[in-house]
């Protein structure tokens, strides 16, 4: 999962982001669990199911949707979402159910069971703000219903029975015919009504995790096919106001994707890859948590739809790029608590680090690698993530942090996974390079574990750490034990002096609305205003705009700024790049002042880090086999 963190005024704004064990089938005929989900009957906003289990030898047997899934680290119970669930018997009567909780249902007189039926309301639409940590699903993980577009991330609507998650599912899915459909689950036979209106299209998921982890898109979709390498890749868009396009993307993800593969190297990808993004148009009933969730073949992202064409590839790059790197881990390096993951109560890896952090350290790390960005901004990126780490507990473990990941005491610390947790992976990269002369790194490290287990064979959670330290050096296992399991912060000078690297004062880009990981403007809640700080000052593109402080903010392109709309308004300015054509209107003490300009870059004076003045030869050799190697 990627999710970005962006602190402006008075709240957060959210820019964001993973198979059973299963026993000897006693419960029932081994046959395929037959599943329907008919969007052709949606029915006041919710979608009609059906399930088909086959013949129970069993009286009683319990039927549940997720109430955690794989990849999201907090709680989404989809069974809040279901609505009228029927168990029908083969005469066609309804036999007793009993909910047990919030997303479970126990049957009984299994044994003459029929079929399920309930319907299923969408996530998007009753979001609160943020669509994270709160107990309601993370938007790439979410469902949407409506008439031009459905998500349909399928553990939001088809469910398991204790014990059957490993047998076959067969899912049948009608649409209008006329809808676009794109899904990486096994096609196995398409049917077109008599009248032609409706498509019928069937699918063959292995085993329960197959089909949580192959989410689809139906509708009035925008879609691209391409290859990287021998990947077929493809891009599903969805643009409400057609803003966005599949063609205008696929020059950006195809260059982002040439360079992993390349960054990557001999690590085994997968033959199909897909990208499925909703854009949101940020009205009440949109979805707000941005970022993607990742599968073993594919992402879900959501984005704003308001994003120009150069912040939108911008933040494909970070997002698509950290998910894709997963298939490195957890998709290919992971636990027992991964491998056999119980979507009711859940048991978590302690390695977080690894699953998160590296990811978000290759993602971070690759594209200086590849020379897709400069190397001053690789170094902004780097400081920025340790300025954003210290807003979180930095004497805490990580490795008790990510076991206890859902309990009150820990779960507001996650989002610390892509900000020291990168840094972890950055720390390790850099001990490695050097105790091996430059030749292994945390990717050779991740490219052996990956060769010793793989997708099929999980490790041992507490030996993971002695076993690293013994495929790697001693002091990498002294840096995991002080700085991962233990709860001793780290000293990143220690490193950057390995890299001939310091922090010191420095000219750094400043975003239009956040700098050193602060906003520069305020809200009055009495007055209901929002207004420019004294930090504004220190921006220079604001600077050169004559603002002062206290300035209030009245209006922006056009659309009044309220402490009601200040997220949805202030994201947008938030991703605003240099040749941005803008109009803000301002009261300074009862004087209209109009900006109408076009964005350059702004700096301001920080603390950043730079390349050490008379770094030694080895020191320089060190930082490039860090940043090339």
């Amino acid at each position: 999962m990627r999710v970005f963190v962006a602190s402006i005024c008075f709240s957060l704004v959210l820019f964001s982001c993973g198979a059973g064990k299963g026993k000897a089938n006693d419960l029932a005929i081994s046959l395929p669990i037959e599943s329907h989900i008919d969007l052709s009957k949606v029915k006041d906003d919710k979608v009609p199911v059906t399930i088909n289990p086959g013949r129970f030898t069993v009286e009683t047997v319990t039927y549940r949707l997720p109430r955690v899934i794989q990849g999201t680290y907090s709680v989404s119970d989809f069974g809040k979402y279901i609505d009228d669930f029927k168990a029908i018997d083969n005469d066609g009567n309804e036999i007793t159910v009993n909910k047990v909780d919030k997303n479970s249902w126990t049957i009984t007189n299994a044994k003459s069971l029929d079929k399920i039926t309930y319907y299923v309301n969408d996530t998007y639409d009753i979001e609160t703000e943020g669509g994270i940590g709160g107990e309601q699903p993370f938007s790439p993980s979410g469902t949407n219903i409506e008439d031009e577009n459905y998500v349909l991330n399928l553990h939001g609507f088809i469910g398991y029975f204790d014990e059957l998650k490993n047998n076959q599912y067969k899912l049948d899915v009608v649409a209008p015919t006329d809808f676009v459909r794109t899904s990486a689950l096994q096609n196995i036979a398409s049917k077109t009504s008599d009248d032609g209106k409706y498509t019928t299209t069937s699918y063959l998921a292995s085993r329960y995790f197959d089909i949580t982890d192959n989410p689809m898109m139906y509708g009035n979709l925008d879609v691209e096919k391409f290859k990287v390498g021998d990947i077929n890749i493809v891009l599903s868009v969805y643009s409400p106001n057609k803003v966005h396009t599949a063609a205008s993307l696929k020059e950006t993800i195809f260059k982002m994707m040439k360079a992993q593969k390349a960054y990557l190297g001999d690590i085994n990808a997968t033959p199909r890859y897909d990208i499925y993004l909703y854009l949101s148009e940020g009205k009440q009933d949109s979805p707000k948590g941005f970022g993607a969730l990742e599968h073993h073949t594919s992402t879900v992202v959501v984005l704003p739809e308001g994003m120009d064409e150069a912040a939108l590839a911008e933040s494909m790059i970070d997002v698509v790029s950290h998910e894709f790197f997963h298939i490195v881990t957890p998709l290919s390096v992971h636990s027992e608590d991964v491998h056999y993951f119980d979507y009711n109560n859940p048991t978590f890896s302690k390695h977080l680090w690894m699953y998160e952090g590296i990811t978000e350290y290759f993602a971070t790390l690759f594209q200086i690698n590849q020379d897709i960005v400069a190397k001053e901004d690789f170094y902004n990126k780097i400081m920025g993530k340790i300025q954003a780490s210290k807003q979180y507990n930095d004497a805490m473990s990580f490795t008790i942090m990510s076991e206890n990941v859902l309990k009150d005491a820990y779960k507001d610390q996650y989002i610390n996974v892509y900000q020291k947790g990168a840094l972890i992976g950055m720390c390790i990269d850099i001990l490695m390079r050097e105790a091996s002369n430059g030749n292994r790194g945390v990717l050779s490290l991740m490219k052996e574990l990956s060769n010793k287990y793989g997708k099929n064979k999980p490790f041992e959670d507490d030996k993971l750490i002695a076993e690293i330290t013994e495929m790697t050096y001693p002091s990498v296992g002294e840096f995991l034990n002080t700085h991962v399991v233990g709860d001793l912060p780290i000293n990143y000078d220690t490193f950057f002096e390995k890299v001939g690297l310091e922090v010191g004062n420095t000219k750094i880009k400043a975003n239009y609305i956040m700098m050193n990981n602060m906003p520069i403007v305020s809200g009055d809640g009495q007055k209901g205003t929002i207004f420019f700080t004294e930090a504004a000052l220190q921006n220079s593109f604001w600077a050169e705009q004559g603002i002062q402080a206290n300035d209030v903010i009245k209006s922006i392109n056009g659309t009044e700024l309220t402490l009601m709309n200040a997220n949805q308004v202030l994201q947008e300015v938030f991703m605003w790049k240099p040749g941005k054509d803008i109009e803000v209107k301002l009261d300074r003490n009862g004087e209209e002042i109009v900006i109408k300009t076009v964005t350059t870059q702004g700096y301001t004076d920080g603390k950043g880090l730079i390349e050490k003045k008379g770094a030694t030869e080895a020191q320089i050799a060190l930082r490039k086999a860090w940043m090339k190697g």
